[in-house]
Parts: structure tokens; C-alpha cells; sequence
């Protein structure tokens, strides 16, 4: 019986002569028809810890190795993407946020009464203050 050989993406690589590797298949929905991604995480065998996370391998099943290894890794397809950091070393000189934004609070107006009956902040009714103004 053939061994089964599988392409993915190494995920970690923080064990000694682990590394993990994420499986993509597509496989199309029995109801509905549509193509949905499945991925599924397999622990391979790295004897020389040659690999890292971000590379494309090629992956070949194995007798096992220990409880939840049963893969070994057999080459590098595609190299890790490395990601470009850039470093400013100018310090960011910014505004301060009173000069920026103005003070919400200070824009409303205070709400008139409504007629007889309305009350203020305090409780009393506009009419008693209207006659404690008189």
C-alpha cells in the first residue's frame, strides 16, 4: 500500500524535532454544493530541525513515532514569507487632544422647559421658577 504524501504550511516549530504542519483541503458541501476550506494540523517528524513556521513542505506517512507522530517531512517546498519591518528613529511628535477636539459639553444648549408642568434638573416645575424669578 502506497504511503500517503500531503502538501502544507509548517505552523510551529517549537518542539525538538516537531513541527506542525496545517493540511488545506477543499472539499464541496453535500447540501449546498458549495467549495468550503478544511484544514487539519498534523505532527511530522524534523530530525534536523531544519524547518520553520511560514514554509511550505511536503509531508509522508510514517509508522508511528510517538503517540501523535505518524508524518515525516520529506522537503521544502516554498520558503517562509518574511514580513518587512521598518524602524522610525525620529520620535512621533503629536499634538496635544484639548488643542485638537473641542469641549462637547460646552456646545449644547441648555434645554428650554415645555410649556406648564415640565420639570428642570432639580425637580421643581417651571412655573415655580418662573414665579420664584418674578
Amino acid at each position: 500500500m502506497p504511503k500517503r504524501v500531503m502538501i502544507g504550511t509548517v505552523v510551529s516549530d517549537k518542539g525538538d524535532k516537531t513541527v506542525t504542519v496545517s493540511v488545506e483541503r477543499r472539499v464541496k458541501h453535500p447540501l449546498y454544493g458549495k467549495i468550503i476550506r478544511r484544514s487539519k494540523k498534523y505532527h511530522a517528524h524534523d530530525a534536523d530541525n531544519a524547518y520553520r513556521a511560514g514554509e511550505q513542505v511536503r509531508i509522508e506517512e510514517c509508522p508511528p513515532i510517538s503517540k501523535l507522530k505518524t508524518w515525516t517531512v520529506i522537503d521544502r517546498i516554498g520558503a517562509a514569507k518574511a514580513a518587512v519591518i521598518e524602524i522610525d528613529d525620529e520620535p512621533q511628535v503629536t499634538a496635544p487632544a484639548s488643542d485638537t477636539k473641542t469641549d462637547k459639553t460646552a456646545e449644547k444648549p441648555a434645554k428650554a422647559s415645555k410649556g406648564k408642568g415640565a420639570k428642570d434638573k432639580s425637580g421643581a416645575k417651571a412655573e415655580d421658577t418662573a414665579e420664584a424669578d418674578a
